[in-house]
């Protein structure tokens, strides 16, 4: 059994293949955090680490005992005013305005398995493999309000699951705070390492030591936004990918969060996961509770690439739609960069010709197909075909797409409206907007209200309605602006932080609904690129765009960040044209492939412009990532140290196999220096014992000696062409396969 409880004690002891958690009830009834770390024996009492002493700093007193001071102790899931001066995990106002709670221990319940949560994302364990559920109950008498911790352990991949019920059984309440988790360490010697950044640079990798008071990152956007992402992790200052202590959070959810590390007076820290509490408010009447969302814990010893792989292992086994977990991703042209909004069968049909002769499996028609949308002040609301550009009607098109054995998907932007749209015409009232406020337009559009079934109703009829008519494999679900004006016309006063949340719920009853009527029908969510980019998604949309930066030097940096907290499946990476649409830089086509492998591979451009000589490169590329793809989208990623790691210009990447008979680095230099050093890259994860060859070389080598001793890297200068290419920088790929 992996959850271990001594009675007598009151202490919970849950261990995973590498990992131990134990907390235990404390002598007030609430429960306190002994240890979260490298495994250990489990023992009946763990004495040294429930000790404690009292300090004269403070006369906050809660028991007869001396050294019980809430302010000095960890908890595991605190809340205010009864002595601890920390940021709480919840707060609760009760029918007499009153703010204190007193939650005691009531039993515990552990089952096997997990059941996912009934109208929120959540892990699951539907093969029933591995998970164990702790629910933990507490109560407070005097208001007669339960509260219960769900604990749920998946050994193999060391990953620990939290939330949190509060279920009212007395007179009205208001929930102010209800996060999902809590962890108090015992020291406060670690870095904090975060994925920030904005539209176009997404996810930058930002470390800074803690310090004393609150460091965090949210978003109030109703959305996990571009700015900052939910996952987050602690590391010990030493940590690098290969070695040392880190803890890994993310939040299973899409709106509102905060992630939160707190260091208190005497070096403690206190961390914080969850929704927002700005902008949140629950009304709970007797007889009906709150579900949290879930967040994600994990640990190791052994450095962020092994975080992310049991990151992976968990995302893949126990998060995405289990129809595409594993299954590879197609190749795919979308039309954006090619025509924007300016097209009609005619143009488009040279471009699905071509991509059938150069292997692409897939066309995507993006915005601009629907209503009369012809730019982007129209018609988001109205998903029906704008059939003047259609002369066969959109599935008359998607038939010639399906005709070549090619797939076929479609772009929406199912929560948005524009106010010229028929839609807004018969529902004005569906359009987010608080009265007597003048409402701010962004990109000429306005969101939905999506906490109304009416509004979710009509848009599961009419997505479904073209999914049927065009026989569609795939859509591409786009958000192109956060929410202004916030305000709920169905919600009484009273209620209206409750809106951002009921927001959120409404877009997830819609995914449900739809996912579920088209279990085939494959999901890329987007918001601008990268702004909603979290596990809430992923549950529904097992990828996502990446950034809408497509620019190959800019998503080394995006890929690279999103590399620790997510796996290569789950982003979407594509080949665009130079000079590039964002940024204006030129780079090779084999640059932009090289860094496009690494995730769902690919293009953005007009292909039927392009010479002879880089349609003949993109056929070998499409050729050579169907040979891979299965390793690139699925093989465990590493992000290699090189003595160039510090300074930005040198990412070497590997991707490696489950049974170690393939892998591929790929080397990228930003910018070329003089008279360069003797360059080696040293490969990881290969069997030591087994025998490589290198890009199909005769040499075979041992993995032993690719790892330790290294593989030589000419330097890359042709004098004899300089016309081509001549702003490129470096990007090599090297394959290792078992000989």
């Amino acid at each position: 059994m992996s959850i271990h409880v001594n009675e007598e004690h009151k202490l919970f002891h849950l261990q995973t293949a590498k990992t131990s958690y134990v907390f235990q009830i404390l002598e007030n009834g609430e429960a306190g955090q002994l240890y979260y770390g490298p495994r250990i024996p489990v023992k009946a009492a763990y004495t040294n680490l429930a000790s404690r002493e009292e300090h004269d700093c403070t006369n906050t007193l809660t028991v007869e005992q001396s050294d019980f001071q809430l302010e000095l102790i960890k908890q595991e899931y605190a809340g205010l005013g009864k002595g601890d001066y920390r940021y709480p995990a919840y707060q609760i106002t009760y029918n007499d305005g009153s703010r204190t709670s007193e939650f005691k221990y009531m039993g515990y319940k552990i089952t096997s398995g997990k059941q996912r949560l009934t109208d929120m994302p959540s892990s699951f364990d539907d093969q029933g493999d591995d998970a164990q559920t702790l629910d933990v109950e507490f109560k407070d008498e005097y208001a007669d309000v339960a509260l219960t911790l769900h604990y749920t352990i998946f050994d193999k991949e060391d990953v620990i699951v939290r939330s949190a019920t509060f279920t009212n059984r007395g007179k009205d309440i208001v929930l102010n705070r209800a996060l999902s988790a809590q962890l108090d360490l015992p020291d406060a010697n670690y870095d904090m390492v975060q994925f920030s950044g904005s539209w176009a640079r997404e996810r930058h990798l930002i470390r800074t030591p803690l310090r004393a008071g609150v460091q965090s990152i949210s978003s109030l956007r109703d959305a996990s936004s571009h700015q900052h992402n939910p996952f987050f992790m602690l590391a010990r200052p030493h940590t690098d990918n290969n070695h040392g202590g880190v803890f890994g959070f993310n939040f299973i959810y899409s709106g509102n969060f905060l992630d939160s590390v707190e260091v208190d007076q005497f070096d403690t820290t206190r961390v914080l996961v969850g929704i927002n509490p700005d902008e949140f408010g629950w009304h709970l009447s007797d007889g009906e509770n709150f579900q949290t969302p879930e967040a994600v814990m994990t640990y190791t010893s052994d450095g962020f690439n092994q975080l992310s792989h049991q990151l992976a292992d968990f995302y893949q086994g126990h998060l995405i739609n289990p129809h595409f977990a594993r299954q590879e991703r197609p190749i795919l042209i979308n039309n954006w960069e090619a025509t924007f909004m300016d097209f009609n069968e005619d143009k488009l049909m040279p471009i699905v010709d071509e991509a059938h002769k150069l292997g692409i499996e897939m066309f995507v028609l993006d915005d601009g197909w629907f209503g009369h949308r012809d730019d982007d002040k129209s018609s988001l609301g109205d998903w029906f075909v704008d059939e003047k550009k259609f002369a066969t009607g959109i599935d008359g098109f998607a038939k010639k797409v399906h005709d070549k054995g090619m797939k076929f998907g479609l772009w929406f932007e199912p929560e948005m409206i524009s106010i010229d749209s028929k839609l807004y015409e018969a529902h004005p009232d569906w359009m987010i907007a608080t009265p007597g406020r003048q409402s701010t337009p962004a990109r000429n559009q306005f969101v939905l209200d999506m906490t109304r079934k009416e509004v979710v109703d009509y848009l599961v009829d009419h997505i479904s309605a073209i999914i049927k008519k065009t026989q569609l494999d795939y859509i591409k679900w786009d958000m192109n602006r956060n929410i202004t004006e916030m305000f709920g016309a169905k919600l009484p006063a009273d209620r209206q932080l409750e809106f951002a949340h009921r927001y959120i719920l409404g877009v997830y009853q819609l995914y449900a609904r739809l996912t579920s009527a088209f279990p085939k029908v494959l999901f890329e969510s987007c918001a601008s690129g990268g702004g909603r980019f979290d596990l809430g998604m992923m549950y529904y949309a097992p990828q996502a765009w990446c950034s809408d930066d497509t620019d190959a030097v800019e998503r080394i940096k995006i890929q690279d960040g999103t590399s620790y907290g997510y796996q290569q499946s789950m982003w979407g990476a594509h080949v665009s044209a130079v000079p590039n649409d964002q940024v204006g830089r030129l780079t090779s086509l084999a640059t932009r492939a090289a860094v496009a492998y690494f995730g769902d591979f690919g293009y953005e451009l007009d292909i039927t412009k392009l010479p002879k000589d880089q349609l003949a490169e993109i056929k070998d590329q499409v050729a050579f990532y169907k040979k891979y793809r299965k390793l690139f989208q699925f093989g465990k990623f590493y992000r290699l140290e090189n003595a160039d790691t510090a300074t930005d210009n040198v990412y070497d990447w590997e991707v490696v196999n489950d049974d170690k008979t393939k892998a591929i680095m790929a080397r990228f230099q930003i910018l070329n220096g003089a008279n360069p050093a003797y360059i080696r890259v040293y490969f990881a994860g290969l069997d030591p014992e087994k025998q490589y060859t290198v890009n199909g070389g005769d040499e075979k080598f041992s993995g032993a000696e690719l790892m330790n001793a290294g593989y030589f890297v000419p330097r890359i200068m042709d004098r004899t062409k300089p016309e081509k290419d001549p702003s490129d920088f470096s990007s090599r790929l090297f394959v290792a396969e078992e000989a």
